[in-house]
């Protein structure tokens, strides 16, 4: 049995979570079981300051979040309980979980800067440095061989040009999430170009654009990756008339089985993720082709476990543990 592990979860209020769905709330469960102690903190209750002096004459950052003991059960209404705040030094925890949702901007960009400075002493789950260089839209770019054609760009003329190729196209924000901003383009739209004034007159970042893929139709995989190796997958199947198939906008899941392609496009990706210390990633997977790799704060745990039995979260724990040694 792994010895007692002291975890902080950074991650939003523990009110606004829904315990049926939450992938951090079925982690919580499990390292509570494993008699793990868990403090909870949110991202705008930590702080970074000078430590102690070094014989070398250099000085210590310490990182500190304002926390609380927290204990969760699955009961709606009452699905935690908090102790008394106090200040935590975050570098004498084992573990810090990393789960605060996106959008992934510069209050994000800066939480991964600050833990970096104990990570990797105090393992953190996802390797912060790993998660800031490699937000969703971005690491699946290193595997075009993967994807369906894709563009990133702030070029109107490029987009026309890439849309006169493909005709039917999705645009994406590229740094949003739970499917918001993301617009299907058809070949008789004539909404393209206020689409792109809009974005660019109140955004100075790019937006992506990929072909549009029939096969959406038929749903939108969501496969768990555990330090590189794919463990589940559940597929989201789009509402009538809607483009996308998040489940925050009504997606509908079903069990799936992995598929040959799948398993090939998860060992071409996994040392890739294993490498970059990503234990816990979720990737997109529309017919052939890889469309994202979640690795901020991927969701799909509880949905596997309802559908195929199998708890990801058990896993995911193992897999710390092992790290943490």
């Amino acid at each position: 049995m792994a010895r007692q592990l002291k975890v902080a979860v950074q991650m939003d209020p523990m009110e606004s979570i829904n315990i049926d769905g939450d992938s951090t709330f079925a982690l919580m469960l499990e390292a509570q079981a494993r008699g793990h102690v868990m403090w909870h903190y949110e991202v705008r209750n930590m702080w970074l300051k000078e430590g102690v002096k070094r014989p070398n004459g250099k000085w210590d950052e310490r990182l500190f979040a304002r926390a609380r003991p927290v204990s969760v059960q699955r009961q709606k209404g009452a699905h935690f309980s908090f102790g008394a705040a106090s200040e935590v030094e975050l570098g004498q925890m084992d573990v810090v979980l990393m789960r605060q949702d996106p959008p992934f901007d510069m209050a994000y960009i800066t939480a991964t800067h600050l833990l970096e400075h104990i990570h990797p002493k105090t393992l953190v789950v996802n390797d912060p440095a790993s998660v800031r260089n490699a937000p969703e839209k971005l690491l699946v770019t290193h595997f075009p061989e993967l994807m369906p054609p894709t563009m990133i760009t702030w070029d109107t003329e490029a987009v026309r040009a890439f849309r006169a190729e493909y005709k039917d196209i999705i645009v994406k924000p590229l740094f949003g999430n739970g499917g918001a901003g993301v617009f299907r383009i058809k070949p008789d739209d004539e909404n393209l170009a206020s689409l792109l004034e809009m974005h660019f007159a109140r955004s100075r970042e790019p937006l992506m654009f990929q072909r549009y893929e029939a096969a959406v139709r038929q749903g939108d995989k969501r496969i768990i990756l555990v330090d590189g190796v794919a463990m589940g997958a559940i597929n989201r199947v789009p509402a009538a008339g809607e483009a996308r198939s998040n489940m925050h906008v009504g997606g509908r899941p079903e069990q799936i089985a992995l598929t040959p392609r799948d398993r090939e496009i998860c060992e071409a990706i996994g040392p890739t993720l294993r490498d970059q210390g990503l234990i816990f990633v979720g990737i997109d997977v529309i017919g052939d082709y890889l469309t994202e790799i979640n690795v901020t704060s991927p969701t799909g745990l509880q949905e596997i476990a309802r559908f195929d039995g199998v708890h990801l979260e058990k896993a995911i724990w193992d897999a710390i543990e092992a790290k943490v040694g």
